[in-house]
């Protein structure tokens, strides 16, 4: 493995009922001013919202609320945020929805304690904000891994530009997997895709050789498989979703990083595909990964042969590594289509070549784990999966 350093500081209370006991326990460290995030407001109809009211005014705290954090928090968002936190003193923020609320949250938190404007301190000044509101997550849809760091993606809708800033890691995660039960499967299905991905990129990285990291990258990958095949027989499967909520936090967490050189080109693609077309993040990786890759195995053959092998079970017997490779390539396109999310952009809405050129064109290239594509390529990509 590479070099490396690690240091993890996120507190994660883990099964149902979780939320009391973690509340109980973190709430007193904070001050009197709390800010309730959430989404649409659907903790209001299954009962989480009346939940955590009692348990906050319990705790003794002054509760603000800041709602209507969309699927793809944008900037402007994130600026009434911050606005709103400064006005009310807040001195703690409770996040409660996917990965869309924590991200919005996470730089809400840096933000709100800045003199300048977040994206410029970032992209311009090319710094890192060095403090922030505290604030915890309660995660109701799983997938993203967002409570287990720093990242917030965000989309600035002025830009047309959607991706990392770095914000306020949470103290402490909550992980109950009932709160999952009130979405609809469809949500559930593409964030555990999006875990999926999160694991792929990662694994597929140098160093090549087999390492302990990869090795439980691989155990991961094959449970998130098996738990979303359960789930989608059987929607009231708790150990599956349980099952599932981990294995989002591990794929986050930066275990299943350390030692490697990670990428993350998919998840660059798609972050502009939603920039243009707000659409579903999971989804849009389910149709970019296996065209993404079978332009990439022929460069790195061995990782995805090793993917191919250890995770969805090629028998690699006679078949050369590119060939083994790309059989594991068609059994994840397959496994996309047995769960019913969509393979092709036309599935999604998105056919027009002018929005695919301007994705391919703005797109962030990485180092590349096996190569650092071109916009032409990219494009190219696109194209392929159009339908």
């Amino acid at each position: 493995m590479n070099d490396f350093e690690f240091f993890y500081p996120i507190k994660n209370y883990f099964g149902k009922g979780s939320a009391k006991t973690a509340l109980k326990k973190e709430l007193p460290k904070y001050g009197k001013n709390i800010l309730l995030a959430y989404g649409g407001g659907s903790i209001k109809h299954n009962g989480i919202y009346e939940e955590l009211i009692e348990l906050i005014e319990a705790a003794g705290k002054t509760i603000t609320e800041f709602s209507g954090i969309m699927s793809n928090p944008t900037y402007a968002k994130v600026q009434e945020g911050a606005a709103l936190a400064r006005k009310h003193q807040i001195d703690f923020i409770l996040a409660v929805g996917g990965g869309s609320v924590s991200d919005c949250c996470k730089a809400v938190s840096a933000q709100a304690k800045l003199d300048t404007d977040l994206y410029e301190y970032e992209y311009t000044e090319h710094k890192v904000p060095k403090q922030g509101i505290p604030m915890g997550v309660i995660v109701t849809a799983a997938g993203t891994g967002s409570e287990q760091n720093a990242g917030a993606v965000i989309t600035h809708e002025e830009k047309n530009w959607k991706g990392a800033l770095w914000g306020t890691a949470a103290s402490f995660a909550v992980l109950d997997s009932y709160y999952t039960k009130t979405l609809p499967m469809k949500q559930v299905l593409s964030g555990a895709f999006d875990t999926l991905s999160h694991c792929m990129e990662t694994y597929l990285g140098a160093p090549r050789e087999a390492n302990l990291s990869d090795q439980m990258n691989e155990s991961v990958m094959r449970s998130v498989i098996v738990n979303i095949r359960k789930l989608k027989l059987d929607p009231e499967n708790m150990e599956a979703r349980s099952e599932l909520m981990w294995a989002s936090a591990m794929a986050e967490n930066g275990i299943l990083k350390i030692g490697k050189q990670t990428d993350f080109q998919c998840h660059m693609i798609e972050h502009q595909l939603g920039a243009y077309t707000d659409c579903n993040h999971g989804c849009g990786l389910a149709v970019i990964h296996p065209e993404l890759y079978r332009h990439l195995a022929p460069v790195a053959p061995k990782q995805y042969a090793r993917l191919a092998v250890e995770v969805f079970g090629v028998d690699s017997l006679g078949k050369s590594e590119l060939e083994t490779a790309l059989l594991g390539i068609d059994q994840l396109a397959a496994f996309i289509k047995e769960i019913g999310l969509p393979t092709t952009l036309k599935e999604m809405d998105i056919t027009e070549d002018k929005i695919l050129r301007a994705v391919a064109d703005t797109t962030v290239l990485m180092p590349g784990c096996a190569k650092k594509l071109t916009p032409d390529e990219i494009f190219e990509i696109l194209l392929a999966v159009k339908g």
